[in-house]
């Protein structure tokens, strides 16, 4: 396997955004590793996945603790392909990972105390192998957990030098509200909250999108095109192989046929726009200005391609 021979990646194919207010701007598209980067996956190609997209200008890389599967694998694969092709360029990319959903056995292996967030980011900084992170998030509210203890984990984490950034993710917007507050008041503001935002789920505008606004805070979308529904993968039904038939977050019952007529008319709008459906998806979510960026997930090369096609 040769090294990553770009030199400087295609920054003027990409847009680029400010996040909240803070001196941080980042691609309106980034590359989520929730799926097709785990221990079972082709290194080769996850290589050509994450290279093609430095080389047209997406620099933020979105990952967890618990992504693979098993958990744990794709921060590890991350690992040897920023190593073998991107080391070179570390002041270049901006680096995501995250805590707080089931990550190993017992009861320090999930949620916001401070001993598993603080294993969390030494385990994930070891996988990766590297020094610190540009951005380390809350992955979930913990009920249980006082959130004073998790917001102070998370300015620690930054003091320590293990993370440049902190944000949270999926908090209500009360919870919201004093996660900012604190963090605020320790003088490492929150720079991003991560939230699940598409056409088919558009909650984030009731409160979280304005108060994000607000607090000084971007916002990066997940699940941009609903897990693969907001493709043209399943405008025809459900195609063996496809997400679909096998994973537990989609499940086949979901495709019903009010759904489906509602996918093949946003198909047609975005043919009279010259798009696919999952460039209209995207271009949908983008509109807001309260927006920074939308992770997508890409299954090969060509997929990012076309979803880089904004």
């Amino acid at each position: 396997m040769g090294k990553f021979s770009i030199t400087t990646p295609g920054y003027e194919e990409m847009k680029y955004r400010r996040c909240g207010r803070s001196g941080l701007l980042l691609p309106e598209v980034a590359l989520g590793f929730w799926h097709n980067f785990g221990g079972d996956a082709d290194a080769e190609k996850c290589r050509k996945i994450v290279e093609y997209a430095f080389e047209h200008g997406v620099t933020y890389f979105d990952l967890a603790n618990n992504y693979g599967p098993p958990y744990g694998s794709a921060e590890t694969r991350f690992g040897e392909i920023f190593k073998s092709s991107l080391a070179s360029h570390r002041d270049e990319v901006i680096i995501a990972t995250k805590a707080g959903h089931d990550m190993w056995a017992g009861p320090y292996g999930e949620w916001g105390s401070r001993k598993s967030l603080m294993a969390s980011i030494d385990q994930s900084l070891k996988r990766m192998q590297l020094d610190y992170v540009d951005i380390f998030y809350s992955h979930r509210p913990d009920p249980e957990t006082p959130l004073e203890e998790t917001m102070q984990a998370l300015v620690d984490i930054v003091r320590q030098g293990k993370a440049l950034y902190v944000g949270i993710s999926k908090y209500p917007a009360d919870m919201a509200a004093e996660a900012y507050r604190y963090l605020r008041e320790q003088h490492v503001p929150c720079l991003v909250y991560q939230g699940r935002y598409n056409m088919l789920n558009r909650e984030p505008e009731q409160d979280i999108l304005g108060q994000a606004a607000a607090q000084g805070a971007g916002f990066v979308a997940f699940s941009p095109l609903a897990q693969g529904l907001l493709t043209d993968r399943y405008l025809n039904g459900i195609p063996d192989g496809s997400r679909m038939t096998h994973s537990q977050f989609l499940r086949p019952e979901i495709l019903t046929p009010e759904l489906l007529s509602q996918l093949r008319q946003w198909n047609q709008e975005a043919a009279d726009c010259g798009m696919t459906l999952a460039q209209y998806a995207l271009k949908w979510i983008l509109r807001r200005p309260e927006v920074t960026s939308v992770i997508v997930g890409a299954s090969s090369v060509g997929q990012l391609k076309t979803n880089l096609g904004l």
